[in-house]
């Protein structure tokens, strides 16, 4: 099925294709970074015994992703860190330490005082563009494909 039949389809059924990715279709991001994190772990068993050890190991991994996982996309910080406001409190003493430390070697900053980075304020998948019309603002969502899908639903 090409693609334009494909939309032609979803319209018919009025669906709205959606795709995780600009033009990527078969994926989503999010989980398929979550799914290589998961992977990747040194204790990952590749098989699991049974269920409940599935289900034991993963309620393991997503405590340690949450609350012991650095994360480079946060800035150094893990997720609980930033969604219950503790990486404020944290980045502050960071800061303290890097100031003091300046003060103590200057030296040895050759870009100047350094300045701790904080995690993103907002993340998007497919943010809304600012010259967006309001239609699309109020959907809340920016797919290449939307004003088909809804043009063929109408």
């Amino acid at each position: 099925m090409t693609a334009h039949c494909y939309l032609d389809l979803l319209g018919e059924l009025t669906m709205t294709a959606s795709h995780s990715r600009p033009r990527v279709s078969n994926d989503n991001a999010m989980s398929e970074a979550q799914f290589k994190t998961l992977k990747y772990q040194p204790d990952y068993p590749g098989r699991f015994d049974s269920y409940d050890h599935a289900v034991h190991w993963n309620e393991d991994y997503v405590r340690w992703y949450n609350h012991d996982h650095h994360h480079s996309s946060l800035a150094g910080f893990t997720p609980h860190q930033v969604f219950s406001g503790e990486y404020l409190e944290i980045a502050h003493l960071r800061q303290a330490a890097l100031d003091e430390m300046y003060a103590q070697h200057p030296e040895r900053f050759s870009k100047g005082r350094s300045n701790v980075p904080l995690p993103p304020a907002e993340v998007c998948i497919n943010p809304v563009p600012e010259d967006a019309d309001q239609a699309t603002i109020e959907k809340g969502v920016n797919f290449p494909t939307l004003p088909r899908a809804i043009t063929k639903a109408m």
